[in-house]
């Protein structure tokens, strides 16, 4: 990140045109300054002042201040390759789509907000200074850019270390620094010629370096401020699980997941590797070129041939050859930008074949289906392939699909002490879905774990479990040594009758919802944030400020359904039916498509016994684009409450179709088959 200046602007300023979705911006330059003319958030052409640049290689973007202290991101950027490569050109980040001003991907919403969604990482010690009360930004920082201090922290000591003799610096190993990541010291790489493969020779016995890479390559929402290099990452931020849509089935990434999820299910992270070993962490670029880099921990002799990679017809150092094509596939974003997955497993095409994932042989070779890569892989190591990535891959695709028996399978990898914590968190994370004797006793054990994912996976997996079930179980992780798990039991507990509570847990509740809703206002620049912020008041009997926060959030986005949908169910617990609808009815206005406003009101029109009314509401919550298959489920049931039971059947045969281990739509189905006298 830059100021904007003839140094640092790379784009082409000299009256440049560039046509999206309707509207021609320009770009020009006059008096040292840079403008570019274009739709604002009315969707009215306007001039607007570059203020900085934003990144270099492979694109630049450019960041527009407002005068509520928002810096915005404009979404037509600069592509700095080279015009031979394709680039020298202004594009769109998002070319398959067409994003006007009413869009929440706008360059002017809060989704291409610099404060909250980019300056955490691109800058060095940020403090957002979201102001609610005005609805302002006062953003500050140490350095603009990423500094020493981003990696290092404060560095006062370090200057003072600098000032020394050399007699004097040479005594002080830390060279003043907060973190020097002496995770290496005393450590090497000895190769097992047998194997092929080097092994460290002292195990790894922290992850302060991979925690301090994580707090801007990983997935993740930012709990608190003030992250310094050194303390643990899940004391200020929340790491997103490897689950789809941001990644695929199989693990792989999928959406923009920054490296770090995928680096932890890595057998590289498992084997003690750090970021450093293979990138300087001050150049950013590789520690060697090509399968060079590699060789450092695998035997060449063994692995950089054709006997390993099958490509014997390719020239050495070409695609098919290089260790990164076949185990580190790449992903592109924001058009333009290649990223690597760094989970670093085999290529899998009969994967690909059972579950649509995508698998390295197939990126490259493009024109053959996955049946033919998984052929050619089979012909050349045997059918027997190991099991645990396919059944990983059936595990998490049946999940998410609606497969027969996933539980069983999800146990499997929860309890699975082979696998990576993030894995086991995720399968533990889809086992809430599926209470059951089993569940719990998974859930009980990862309560426990020494992964905080682990035990912040299984906290939310006990909300399938009645107020007085969770509580002996949560209430000990209101003190666990991790904010991202004490705020968890928090929320998990939010809805527990302090009568049943003893003192000490009573006090520890409090202290850990505190910093639950100190971690939402935080981000209370936020929708999701602020209808938190009301869930809280509204646990700790403040309906009438809960209503006000869920009213006032719902007026600045109306067009954000958990608002509306979220004051109705208040409105409702208050006894208030005629208001919930009244609010129902106001958030269909600014979002008609909703399928969760759909379907809430005609739960609405059926406790008020208007269930004539209430069925287009049901149908139409079926038919939207963000419908869930509950959603049918519940259409079915009234459906055969006004007497259609053949359009219930059907419709739940349909869900059956898609998801034929959903026990829940069977046993209906079931049920309704039996109760209309066993037509169809």
């Amino acid at each position: 990140m830059q100021h904007a200046d003839a140094q640092t602007v790379l784009g082409n300023f000299a009256d440049a045109r560039f046509r999206y979705a309707g509207v021609e911006s320009r770009f020009t330059q006059r008096d040292g300054k840079y403008y570019v003319t274009t739709d604002g958030p009315d969707g009215k052409l306007a001039e607007y002042a570059v203020k900085y640049t934003y990144g270099v290689s492979p694109l630049q973007q450019y960041l527009i201040e407002f005068p509520d202290g928002r810096l915005q991101a404009l979404s037509i950027a600069w592509d700095t390759r080279a015009a031979k490569d394709g680039g020298q050109r202004w594009f769109h980040l998002y070319p398959q789509e067409r994003v006007d001003f009413k869009d929440e991907l706008h360059w002017t919403k809060r989704r291409q907000n610099w404060n909250h969604m980019c300056a955490d990482c691109h800058s060095t010690d940020v403090r957002k200074g979201y102001d609610a009360s005005t609805d302002r930004f006062d953003t500050k920082w140490s350095e603009l850019t990423v500094g020493c201090e981003a990696c290092h922290g404060p560095a006062s000591a370090h200057i003072g270390w600098a000032g020394k003799n050399e007699r004097e610096r040479s005594a002080d190993k830390t060279a003043g620094l907060v973190v020097n990541y002496h995770e290496r010291r005393g450590a090497g790489w000895a190769m097992d010629l047998q194997t092929g493969i080097a092994k460290r020779t002292v195990p790894r016995s922290s992850h302060v370096e991979t925690d301090m890479c994580a707090q801007c390559h990983a997935r993740r929402a930012q709990l608190a401020e003030g992250y310094r290099p050194g303390q643990p990452f899940t004391d200020h931020y929340l790491p997103s699980l490897p689950l789809f849509p941001l990644y695929h089935v199989d693990g792989q990434q999928r959406d923009e997941v920054y490296i770090w999820g995928s680096f932890l299910q890595s057998r590289m992270n498992a084997a003690g590797v750090t970021c450093s070993d293979c990138h300087n962490p001050h150049t950013g670029k590789p520690k060697a070129e090509g399968n060079a880099l590699c060789a450092q921990c695998h035997l060449p002799a063994k692995f950089d041939t054709p006997d390993h990679h099958r490509h014997a017809s390719v020239k050495a150092g070409s695609p098919g050859t290089q260790c990164v094509d076949c185990h580190m596939p790449q992903t592109s974003y924001m058009v333009n930008d290649p990223r690597r997955d760094h989970s670093f497993r085999p290529p899998r095409p009969d994967i690909s074949v059972a579950f649509g994932t995508p698998n390295a042989c197939n990126q490259c070779h493009t024109g053959k289906p996955a049946q033919w890569a998984a052929a050619a892989v089979e012909k050349w190591f045997g059918k027997e392939r190991p099991a645990a990535p396919f059944e990983l891959a059936a595990a998490f695709h049946a999940a998410e699909h609606g497969g027969m028996a996933p539980a069983a399978q999800l146990l499997a990898i929860a309890s699975d002490p082979a696998r990576p914590g993030i894995t086991r968190a995720a399968a533990i994370e889809r086992l809430g879905a599926h209470p059951s004797d089993d569940m719990l006793a998974a859930v009980q054990k990862g309560l426990g774990d020494v992964d905080a994912m682990v035990r912040h996976a299984s906290l939310g997996a006990l909300e399938a479990l009645p107020p007085e079930q969770r509580l002996p179980l949560a209430a000990p992780l209101l003190r666990d040594p991790r904010r991202m798990v004490r705020i968890e039991a928090a929320r998990v507990l939010g809805d527990t009758d302090p009568a049943t509570l003893t003192t000490a847990d009573r006090d520890a509740l409090t202290r850990a919802t505190d910093e639950l809703e100190a971690s939402h206002r935080l981000n209370a620049d936020q929708a999701e944030s602020v209808v938190a912020i009301a869930g809280i008041q509204l646990r700790r009997g403040q309906p009438a400020q809960a209503e006000s926060t869920l009213r006032q959030i719902a007026t600045k986005e109306p067009t954000f359904v958990p608002a509306w949908a979220n004051l109705a169910d208040l409105l409702r617990r208050l006894n208030r039916e005629a208001d919930a609808e009244a609010a129902l009815r106001e958030g269909l206005k600014h979002a008609p498509d909703a399928a969760a406003l759909h379907h809430s009101l005609g739960l609405s029109l059926v406790r008020q016994q208007r269930l004539k009314e209430a069925l287009p509401e049901l149908a139409a919550a079926t038919r939207a684009r963000d419908a869930t298959p509950r959603y049918s489920y519940v259409y079915a049931v009234a459906l055969h409450s006004a007497g259609r039971s053949r359009e219930a059947l059907a419709i739940l045969d349909a869900q059956l179709k898609q998801r034929p281990g959903d026990s829940e739509v069977a046993q209906a189905r079931a049920a309704i088959a039996r109760e209309a006298g066993g037509r169809r």
